[in-house]
């Protein structure tokens, strides 16, 4: 089955700079998308309680995004990318996040972030 290309937006208070140590380092996504995250280069391991997967960050631009692919992902157009929008009139900040899931499983995957968002804003105080 192949999957879809979906995005949501996220309002964060927050600067761009502060925001994206959360997203493009293995100490900031310990902090509130994993129990644990290493990396080695461009290879991050992201451990939950017993169990463990590993993605390759494909791209990351300073204070603006980070793109990785899971490893164990057969679809290999499939990615995961958090992005830093911010309004040019207002200068609010809002965090994209863009993934890839099946269609029966899109409801699920669209309420796991906004639960992962919601412990990212608890974590940083936005």
């Amino acid at each position: 089955m192949t999957k879809e290309k979906f995005q949501l937006e996220f309002p964060i208070h927050a600067s761009p700079s502060m925001l994206y140590q959360y997203f493009a380092t293995p100490s900031g996504l310990g902090e509130w998308f994993a129990d644990n995250v290493n990396s080695r280069g461009e290879l991050f391991t992201f451990i939950w309680d017993d169990s463990e997967e590993q993605a390759k960050l494909l791209a990351s631009k300073n204070d603006d995004r980070a793109k990785f692919h899971w490893l164990e992902d057969e679809d290999d157009d499939a990615y995961f990318e958090f992005k830093i929008q911010v309004d040019a009139i207002t200068k609010d900040v809002s965090l994209i996040i863009t993934d890839f899931a099946e269609e029966d499983e899109m409801d699920e995957a669209k309420m796991l972030w906004e639960n992962q968002i919601a412990e990212l804003k608890h974590t940083i105080g936005a």
